[in-house]
């Protein structure tokens, strides 16, 4: 279970963008991270490489923790918004659950649940 410390630490880095920085602090070696459904990515520098191609392809990104978090023992879930805005000028915002499995102060498995169709980016009107 992690600490309230270490998980608002998460949290902030999360929302500061720094997705990838998170990954290699936050997750254990071997983590696990799927998409809904999907094959799950597994090691933690798949998770760094996977955050790095991402962010690559945006001018943009807004990350943020909508509360309440809630933690169950070492499962934690949390509500996140995101604003892609990606280097064509199209725009992606996504809602979705992040379901996590924490050993210790670090997430061992993680699977986001969220609607597919967000996934498609907009082109922005400005």
């Amino acid at each position: 279970m992690p600490s309230n410390e270490t998980l608002e630490r998460f949290i902030a880095m999360v929302e500061t963008n720094d997705h990838a920085k998170a990954c290699e602090i936050f997750y254990t070696e071997n983590s696990t991270m799927q998409e809904n459904q999907a094959t799950p990515r597994t090691g933690r520098d798949a998770h760094v490489a996977a955050e790095h191609a991402v962010m690559s392809r945006a001018r943009s990104v807004s990350s943020q923790c909508v509360r309440p978090v809630f933690v169950t023992d070492d499962k934690v879930v949390i509500r996140w918004i995101f604003r892609f805005e990606w280097l064509d000028g199209s725009v992606t915002q996504m809602e979705e659950l992040a379901y996590q499995r924490w050993e210790g102060e670090r997430i061992a498995e993680e699977t986001f649940f969220y609607d597919p169709a967000q996934r498609v980016p907009v082109r922005s009107n400005a």
